[in-house]
Parts: C-alpha cells; sequence; structure tokens
C-alpha cells in the first residue's frame, strides 16, 4: 500500500494543470506552504495555479517571498464549453465567429453539402484542472469565494488536504494532517524531503522557514517541538534567509501600524486569570493613524509573544457604518477559535479567524466577552 506521501506524488505525476489555494485569511503559515508548494511543482515542469481570494497587498508583511505576486485572486479557466457539428453529410469550408452584446455567433461555410440544426450539439467539457492542493485550511468553506464561486468544481476534481490543524475535516481525496506538527509548512518539508530533499533550494527553504516563524512567532511559542528546531535548522541549512525574515516580520512596521498597537495597548482588558485578551478599534482610530483593517492580526501576535499566558486574543473594531462589529480571534493550537466563537460564524482556521456581531461596538464587546470568557472558564488552560 502506498504512503500518504506517495499517493500525492503519484497524483501529481498524473496531472498536467494543478490549482494551489489557501485561506481567505492569508494564514503566514499557508501562504508561505502554498509558495513552497507552487515553487517545488514549477521545478517539475508542472503547469501550475497559486490563488487566493483576496489579492496580495504590496505592504503585507509577506510579499517579500518568492513568487508571492504570482497568487491570482480568481479561478480562470475552470472548465472547458465543447461545442461539436456532425461533419458526415458536409464538409467544413471555413470558420468564423461574431461576438455580439450577448451571444457569440459561429459561422461555419460548407465545402460540400449542407448543415442543418440538428448537427449541432453542446456539452461541457473537461475541467481546467485535474488536481487541487489546499494548503494550511481546515475547512474547504475557509477558501471563501475561491471555494463559493466553484463548488461543484472542488467536488468534482481530486482535493490533496495538507495542514497541521486539529479540525482539519480530512475534505480531501488525499489528507496529509499531522496534529503533531507546529506548522503546516513543517509537513511540506517533510513531504518534499521524501521527493528528494534537493528539491528545496534556497527560495522554497525560505518560503517555508517564514512559515514556520511565523506560526510560532519566531520560536516563542509553547508548543515548540525538537522536531520543529530541527526542521528550522535544516531550512537555515538549505539556504532559508531567516535574517531577512526576521527583519520583515519583527523588526519593521510603518509608523501608522505603531500608532494603531497604540491604542490596542491603551485598551487591553483581560479575563480568565490572563487568558484571555482582548481591545477595541473604533473607525476614528484608523482614520487618525491612517492604518488598516489588515494591520490588526500583526498586532494580535505582538500581543501573543509579549503575554505567554494570553490562550485567546480577540480584537474588536466598529464597520464602516458604526452599527456592526467585526472581530478577530486568535488562539493557541489547544483552543479551536471555529469552536469558540461559533455562534458568531467565524471564517478561518483553528488558530485565526474573523467572526462578525449585528450590534454595536460596546455591546458586541460585552455579548461576546461574556460568551467566550464562560466557555475558556470551563476549559482544562
Amino acid at each position: 500500500m502506498l504512503s500518504q506521501s506517495q499517493q500525492i506524488f503519484e497524483r501529481i505525476k498524473k496531472s498536467g494543470r494543478i490549482l494551489i489555494s489557501f485561506g481567505r485569511n492569508w494564514d503566514s503559515d499557508a501562504l508561505a506552504s502554498a509558495l513552497a508548494l507552487y515553487l517545488f511543482l514549477r521545478q517539475l515542469g508542472k503547469n501550475v495555479t497559486l490563488t487566493a481570494e483576496k489579492k496580495l497587498n504590496a505592504e503585507k508583511l509577506c510579499a517579500f517571498l518568492p513568487s508571492c505576486n504570482a497568487i491570482e485572486n480568481t479561478i480562470k479557466n475552470r472548465r472547458q464549453f465543447v461545442i461539436s457539428l456532425k461533419t458526415d453529410k458536409a464538409k467544413v469550408g471555413q470558420v468564423k465567429y461574431v461576438k455580439n452584446d450577448n451571444a457569440l455567433d459561429f459561422i461555419i461555410t460548407p465545402k460540400e453539402g449542407f448543415f442543418s440544426p440538428t448537427d449541432v450539439s453542446a456539452r461541457a467539457g473537461d475541467y481546467g484542472y485535474d488536481l487541487i492542493i489546499i494548503a494550511g485550511t481546515p475547512d474547504i468553506e475557509a477558501l471563501g469565494g475561491i471555494y463559493t464561486a466553484n463548488p461543484e468544481f472542488f467536488y468534482q476534481v481530486p482535493v490533496v488536504n495538507i495542514d497541521c490543524h486539529s479540525a482539519n475535516e480530512e475534505y480531501g481525496q488525499i489528507n496529509l494532517v499531522d496534529i503533531t506538527a507546529v506548522a503546516t509548512a513543517e509537513i511540506v518539508f517533510n513531504l518534499l524531503c521524501d521527493y528528494d530533499r534537493s528539491v528545496i533550494d534556497e527560495d522554497i527553504a525560505t518560503c517555508l522557514l517564514f512559515g514556520l516563524i511565523a506560526e510560532t512567532r519566531n520560536f516563542k511559542t509553547q508548543n515548540i517541538t525538537p522536531q520543529s528546531l530541527s526542521v528550522a535548522s535544516q531550512l537555515m541549512a538549505m539556504g532559508g534567509r531567516r535574517e531577512e525574515i526576521a527583519n520583515r516580520l519583527y523588526r519593521s512596521r510603518p509608523l501608522a501600524v505603531l500608532k494603531l498597537w497604540g491604542r490596542i495597548l491603551a485598551r487591553l482588558n483581560e479575563a480568565v486569570s490572563g487568558k484571555l485578551v482582548w481591545s477595541v478599534l473604533t473607525r476614528a482610530d484608523f482614520e487618525k493613524t491612517g492604518a488598516g483593517e489588515d494591520d490588526i492580526a500583526e498586532a494580535i501576535d505582538e500581543l501573543i509573544i509579549s503575554l505567554p499566558e494570553a490562550k485567546t486574543v480577540i480584537i474588536f473594531y466598529e464597520t464602516a457604518s458604526a452599527e456592526s462589529t467585526q472581530m478577530i480571534i486568535s488562539a493557541v493550537k489547544n483552543i479551536n477559535v471555529l469552536m469558540l466563537a461559533k455562534e458568531y460564524a467565524p471564517i478561518g482556521s483553528a488558530s485565526l479567524a474573523t467572526a462578525g456581531s449585528p450590534l454595536p461596538l460596546a455591546e458586541a464587546e460585552k455579548e461576546v466577552i461574556a460568551a467566550i470568557k464562560d466557555k475558556m472558564e470551563k476549559m482544562p488552560i
């Protein structure tokens, strides 16, 4: 019987066009793992596309990673549409087409004989891809619009699911899920080593090292294992650019982001003996600092590093109308954010998700904190 790694490589070998995707929240580990797989498949000469729901923000800390600008935010060439014309009674002389406002007309001039409407038929052809690889994404709905706009595509094309989260729903035909790994990047490293260590060049090593460093907050989280440290050491020996990664992730911050962090710190609250930490942001905070909603996740990372006793961190912020509230929730590995905040329809991964409340900021903060505090007090943490 083939191992999971062997099954994956057999599927890759037989595939002509491969799609790689990851969650809509741009989790750093998932992104880095997807990029490493993309670079690996390009080395093999495969026709591969990398896609995610959101477009890359050039100011994102991950924007320096190799091939990050190759990420597309739509799936193109999903499926062919085939129009057939019987030629047993007539021969084709010339084919033209004319595009009108709402129609595409094909004009076929016979060389001899005649065509009739019954000679024409149409059918759905093959899908534009014959394999999908999804990295660091616990459930397929977490892909966001990439999935919801193309559900049939994901059900008809084989899926390889690679992840480290215990909440993974094993939605693929092949599920390489290892909950003992601290990051999906660690799993991808082992997968590529099973193929041939020599394929891990400096760019692939940098992507995987980025995923490990981001997921472990520069090796400061409590779930670090000897195996993950060994993987990091090997990646650096293979050319992984740790200094550049550290500079990008932890030593380079725009002034607007630092101002936003200051407002978050000024309103910091805690409960459950410091295991639950949260803060709030108004629309005025974004306007006055010049920072955006995408900058909040970085602040959460810093809080988790600075407050090792914190198990769950929540940042509440007003929507544009100020009539409802959004929140970003992050948790350590043994707490599943998707279950912790399930009443608020969270979208993301088990460790980082966004959610919403129809209530104004102050009311939402009060309700959500009460609910999550109650759950965390019952947890063995």
